[in-house]
């Protein structure tokens, strides 16, 4: 959305972003059943299978609950076993590996039906001083009013993608051309970039902001493994089979942040792909790493 436009309003009153954010965010606030066992559900308009921002973002919630309030995370490595059923609960069962003087550290498994689907291994640490440099933000990235929104895209030629028919709490401005647009051509080798933030405001919750952004995580970083190829005529099977993040400095989610995308590496039917992510006023405050299946179809096996 534009400056120039009006904010949709939902039935209470709300802007439609701010409502569909505040149901992200009751849907990131875990029931606790036991001392280290909480349970999550999904939105009722949902993808065919648990998106894997959403476990990761609610993995982590049930790890910070356990956390004292004094330590903050840096660094989370998770694994995506099975797909998660959208129609069922999902129960988190949090181990306290170890709790020592300036860090401390978490395993989460999601569980659904008696089965692993996600596991999470999580470190916090107490805030400490040392050495800091960082990583320049990307030149000659125009700035997130000037891009236009998914809803935009939507009206205007469709690229929006499967992202048009689902709730977004978060706004989304894609830099460049999707995989998935019709109007990119060719392959590229630069990194894909997007803008994002949180459609609304937020609670002054220091890991509400990183779930936040690590449920956005998952949204645009494997597609930057299929831009370095040829689009290809039939959309290959995709899904996430584990993920990294680190945190470096504190942020808003709810403030603008620059997502840059760009995959290393392909191959064995996955690919690699990395992500930096930026301040608007060009601070590093997160990086992440995942690897995924990517699976062409076979001809060979048409009609099957």
């Amino acid at each position: 959305m534009t400056e120039t436009q009006q904010p949709e309003i939902a039935a209470d009153g709300r802007p439609r972003g701010q409502a569909v954010l505040d149901d992200l965010v009751r849907l990131l606030d875990l029931e606790q059943l036991e001392w280290n066992l909480f349970r999550g559900v999904s939105p009722e308009e949902s993808l065919p299978r648990v998106y894997g921002g959403q476990v990761a973002g609610q993995a982590l919630v049930a790890a910070g609950r356990t956390v004292p309030e004094d330590r903050h995370v840096h660094s989370l490595h998770a694994y995506f076993i099975r797909p998660g059923d959208p129609h069922i609960p999902i129960v988190y069962e949090t181990e306290r590996v170890r709790d020592g003087r300036s860090f401390t550290t978490r395993r989460v498994l999601g569980i659904q039906r008696g089965e692993a689907i996600f596991s999470l291994s999580a470190s916090f640490q107490t805030h400490q001083r040392g050495l800091e440099h960082t990583e320049p933000m990307p030149r000659d990235v125009p700035a997130p009013e000037t891009v236009p929104d998914l809803g935009e895209r939507a009206a205007r030629d469709g690229s929006a993608g499967w992202m048009a028919g689902v709730p977004r709490p978060l706004d989304i401005r894609l830099v460049d051309e999707p995989v998935w647009s019709p109007h990119r051509t060719g392959r590229s080798d630069d990194p894909m970039r997007v803008w994002m933030r949180a459609d609304g405001v937020l609670p002054d919750d220091q890991l509400l902001h990183v779930c936040l952004l690590t449920f956005a995580s998952d949204l645009t970083l494997l597609g930057s493994v299929l831009a370095r190829h040829e689009p290809p005529a039939t959309r290959p099977q995709m899904a996430s089979l584990d993920h990294a993040m680190w945190f470096h400095q504190p942020f808003r989610a709810d403030e603008w942040f620059l997502y840059s995308c760009y995959s290393p590496a392909a191959s064995g039917g996955r690919g690699l792909a990395q992500g930096q992510i930026f301040t608007e006023d060009g601070r590093l405050i997160a990086s992440t790493m995942q690897e995924g299946l990517v699976r062409l179809p076979d001809p060979s096996r048409t009609g099957e």
